[in-house]
């Protein structure tokens, strides 16, 4: 299986040391904003082919998928352009930052058949998996999710640091996370609100926002997201059931009393980013719809949709 990586940034780094560890995939192109920084990625892992622009590893006749970790802006449009192509692609989360383009990379898939999947990892953290197992199981019902998702980001910058050329967003980007994961653990959403703070003057953004979300089952989630929040970062998920109390952070779990949760049996890896990426590969040799399709997240950007439109009002 050969690859196209484009967006040599952050999360591309953390693509391609999820992509090294599985057995017959090779990493043949790097696509990056600026050639030197590109080169000095590609060289760290071996790749051959480095460009600037996508188009370049879209006429590349041996590369059979591409992985898109590039500005939020661009996905949708590269995601067509993957499909126009013939490549199977995977779509880093948000598949785009607005519903129109998100339903036009469904349409695409629908008609070329080819495998789309969008990255929303959180499906696939061994500690929201472990949640998942017992839900389907039929040992635990989510009677709510409480969920902190907290940032100190008043400039555009990356999860290294870095100066990023795009903005970053609290609803279309990090709110997609939650969203679909509750959809995912709890059931279809069928009422969904949002209220933000203020409009930040240089981004152009809303730094704070507030969303709450009841599923079909009854079951509540309440969202609070921030980029001001000066102390500790990331997103925790706290699983509120029917047996039992869970905090997820990322690929670690504890009980709600902070105990810890052996969750290193849930899957090959604890990795979330390389189980997301062993779940795209798999999907395109057997020849069927992967987890996090974008069919499967539609119903998420399409909630979005609705609190973009509801925020305006």
């Amino acid at each position: 299986m050969k690859i196209a990586l484009a967006g040599a940034g952050a999360f591309g780094e953390k693509h391609l040391d999820g992509l090294q560890k599985i057995d017959g995939v090779e990493v043949v192109s790097l696509i990056g904003r600026t050639l030197d920084a590109t080169q000095k990625v590609a060289e760290k892992y071996g790749i051959a082919h480095v460009s600037t622009d996508l188009a370049d590893a879209l006429a590349m006749s041996e590369v059979d998928a591409v992985i898109l970790c590039t500005p939020t802006q661009l996905h949708a449009e590269q995601a067509i352009a993957c499909m126009n192509a013939g490549k199977h692609v995977q779509v880093e989360i948000p598949l785009a930052d607005s519903l129109a383009d998100a339903e036009a990379v469904l349409a695409k898939q629908q008609e070329t058949g080819l495998v789309c999947m969008v990255g929303h990892t959180r499906r696939f953290n061994p500690s929201h998996q472990y949640v998942h197992d017992k839900i389907v199981a039929g040992e635990i019902a989510i009677q709510q999710m409480d969920v902190q998702t907290y940032f100190f980001r008043r400039k555009n910058i990356n999860a290294k640091g870095e100066p990023r050329s795009w903005t970053d967003h609290l609803l279309w980007h990090h709110a997609a996370h939650t969203i679909d994961l509750f959809a995912y653990q709890a059931g279809p959403i069928v009422k969904a609100n949002a209220i933000e703070g203020p409009i930040h003057p240089e981004l152009g953004i809303a730094m704070d926002m507030s969303i709450q979300l009841k599923a079909e089952s009854g079951a509540i989630c309440t969202l609070s997201l921030s980029f001001n929040n000066d102390g500790p970062l990331g997103t925790f998920f706290r699983y509120i059931c029917d047996n039992g109390t869970w905090i997820a952070r990322y690929d670690d779990l504890v009980t709600g009393k902070e105990e810890p949760v052996d969750v290193s049996h849930v899957d090959v890896s604890m990795n979330g980013i390389e189980l997301q990426d062993r779940e795209f590969i798999a999907a395109i040799r057997e020849e069927r719809e992967p987890n996090s399709s974008v069919a499967q997240v539609m119903p998420c950007y399409r909630v979005l949709g609705a609190l973009e439109e509801q925020l305006k009002g």
